[in-house]
């Protein structure tokens, strides 16, 4: 069919325009054979489990502001090899069991933190004044006590827990207690005080020790740094050894039982006001 020429320009007209109109059009970018927007939406994602795994965290675990984050170990920081006893006379263990240093509680935690412990209470004269100290300081701390003196002094078991501290067994009676029966040493860490923290008396351990303390769900907590307060060397001493070793994540070891502790009280004041001045805090383990 011909058509009028008036009609065939009009045609030839829209023919020109769609063709003129689909050159204008862009094409969308690609990547490869597929479009931008859809190798992104097929991109992987690191979801936030998967991400903390590669920074070395554990599945909930944030980085703090400023806290740079460590490739995964088979051994977590802070779990070391025991290697010697710490007070004289006791027995020297090599065993390869981990045992538990400031490191371990501190994972999580970030920042300068300390925690001090004291051990062989709770005494009705020094431990309200190691709890004085604390309290001036805003410092929290774990105490370690015997079995006979909580029986004792629940009062002051009880005012410890109040004010926000937390509480370890030290055993009942204070023993060596790799030089026990079997027997015995069930005794004592059995009758000890309820707790998820069990601290060896000496530092007296061994593979035996740490498994009885496991049977009762108690976790072995060492210790990072020795005031050698019980030796009582004079309150500079002691404020200098924990000066010392102060460093994120330790357990000071100290001890509000077992003699005349004013050199300790002393110590744990100055100690703790020109820590704070270095930013530390001071918490309490979860026991």
């Amino acid at each position: 069919m011909t058509l009028p020429p008036g009609k065939l320009a009009v045609l030839v007209a829209v023919l020109l325009a769609t063709v003129l109109a689909q050159s204008a059009t862009p094409d969308e970018p690609t990547a490869g054979n597929r479009p931008v927007a859809t190798a992104l939406a097929a991109a992987p994602v690191v979801r936030p489990i998967a991400k903390q795994k590669m920074l070395g965290l554990k599945p909930g675990q944030r980085t703090q502001p400023g806290q740079r984050t460590q490739p995964s170990q088979r051994t977590q920081p802070g779990r070391r090899t025991q290697r010697t006893a710490t007070l004289p006379g006791s027995r020297t263990h090599r065993t390869s069991k981990p045992v538990t240093t400031g490191a371990d509680w501190n994972l999580a935690a970030g920042g300068k933190v300390l925690y001090f412990t004291f051990d062989d209470g709770p005494q009705r004269e020094w431990t309200p004044k190691v709890l004085g100290v604390l309290a001036r300081h805003h410092a929290k701390a774990t105490f370690f006590v015997l079995g006979r003196e909580a029986a004792a002094h629940p009062d002051l078991v009880a005012t410890t827990r109040g004010l926000g501290h937390t509480i370890g067994n030290h055993t009942w009676d204070h023993p060596k207690l790799t030089h026990l029966s079997p027997e015995r040493i069930r005794q004592e860490i059995g009758t000890g005080v309820p707790s998820r923290c069990f601290r060896p008396p000496y530092r007296d351990t061994n593979p035996a020790v740490a498994a009885v303390a496991a049977s009762y769900h108690q976790r072995e907590v060492l210790w990072d740094v020795d005031t050698y307060d019980w030796e009582k060397p004079g309150v500079a001493k002691i404020e200098r050894a924990i000066l010392r070793g102060a460093r994120p994540g330790a357990i000071i070891l100290m001890h509000d039982g077992g003699g005349n502790r004013a050199q300790t009280v002393a110590a744990l004041d100055h100690a703790l006001t020109k820590l704070t001045h270095q930013g530390y805090t001071f918490r309490a383990l979860p026991c």
